[in-house]
């Protein structure tokens, strides 16, 4: 069991996280299909966003680079960024496309599934020229995930960035988030998150998204190392409830979960990250100490766990005491 003077200190260093942030529109009742919806709730989301806001929380260091609308929503959301001590001078926006807005369906057991209004959105618009590579440069780690490289000219940003990070030396991690409804097909999907993946450090994927890449119903250490690469340091297969398996040249094994009241999975899987890069900054060879790592993703679960306890994600997100306090309890 992991007790608090296990865990190492949130770290000072730099996380980047590049991607989209959007709105979330939730249903006021769970269980209920978008058009039988009474009514809905706005809630900030995307998930680099949740990530940058996440190790914020935690008392980490991040910044968030990507584009929003020139309009009201957008600007509510660098707000958001703002209050929560995320650093803004990556954020641009569009005087042209609006903010992205995404229809949210919370399913009786807590699940979700999605309605997009992106055609296109302003964080689908951000040019490589508009990166502040400078921003990029001064980070320990750099986190993404895919839906940037659906369409151009933001697939060509994510490209630059990434090797504009990767020359600089910093830490690489992806993940993927899959959301299907975005991608023109599966396979395109399929095709272009594992296009960038020799490149990541580190990767976490969901159980959901091991299948779609591997093809496998098999959620076992044997479909898992098929994702492995030569250059990865860590890959974290999350199993919601069932906790997360880790995989390093040297070890594997798994964390077990926290059971908790789970009333909203939104933003679980951002909160695991942010807290596991917020430990790891300063200190990357945890990556390469099974005891302390096991410390690091127990304390990353307790994280993920707290999340799920209330609706949306980013006023979900726990404090360094709330996940503590889980972990010691």
């Amino acid at each position: 069991m992991a007790s608090s003077n296990d865990i190492p200190t949130t770290g000072k260093g730099l996380i980047v996280s590049f991607g989209e942030m959007l709105i979330d529109f939730v249903p006021t009742a769970s269980g209920v299909s978008l058009a039988e919806a009474p009514g809905f709730l706005k809630a900030p989301g995307g998930a680099p966003a949740n990530v940058a806001i996440a190790i914020t929380r935690l008392g980490g260091n991040s910044a968030f680079v990507g584009k929003l609308g020139d309009d009201e929503f957008g600007h509510m959301l660098a707000g958001i960024l703002k209050e929560n001590g995320v650093k803004d001078e990556g954020i641009t926006f569009d005087e042209g496309a609006r903010t992205a807005l995404a229809f949210v369906t919370l399913r009786a057991d807590g699940e979700r599934e999605f309605m997009f209004y992106r055609n296109p959105s302003a964080d689908m618009l951000l040019k490589p020229e508009e990166l502040n590579l400078e921003l990029i440069r001064s980070a320990k780690v750099f986190h993404y995930g895919s839906i940037s490289l659906i369409v151009e000219p933001c697939r060509s940003a994510h490209l630059k960035a990434l090797e504009v990070a990767k020359e600089a030396g910093c830490l690489l991690s992806y993940d993927p988030n899959l959301r299907l409804p975005l991608w023109p097909s599966a396979d395109e999907a399929r095709k272009q998150i594992l296009s960038i993946w020799e490149k990541a450090d580190l990767i976490k994927v969901s159980d959901n998204e091991l299948e779609f890449l591997t093809g496998s119903d098999k959620i076992d250490d044997e479909t898992a190392l098929t994702l492995w690469h030569p250059n990865l340091k860590l890959l974290l297969v999350t199993l919601g409830e069932h906790g997360a398996r880790y995989y390093t040249k040297n070890f594997h094994g798994t964390v077990e979960a926290f059971h908790v009241n789970t009333v909203d999975t939104t933003g679980a899987g951002d909160s695991f990250v942010g807290a596991l890069l917020a430990k790891i900054v300063d200190d990357q060879s945890i990556l390469e100490d099974e005891p302390r790592l096991r410390a690091v993703l127990k304390f990353a679960n307790a994280c993920g766990a707290i999340t799920t306890t209330k609706k949306g994600a980013i006023p979900a997100l726990p404090k360094e005491e709330d996940a503590l306090n889980l972990l010691n309890a």
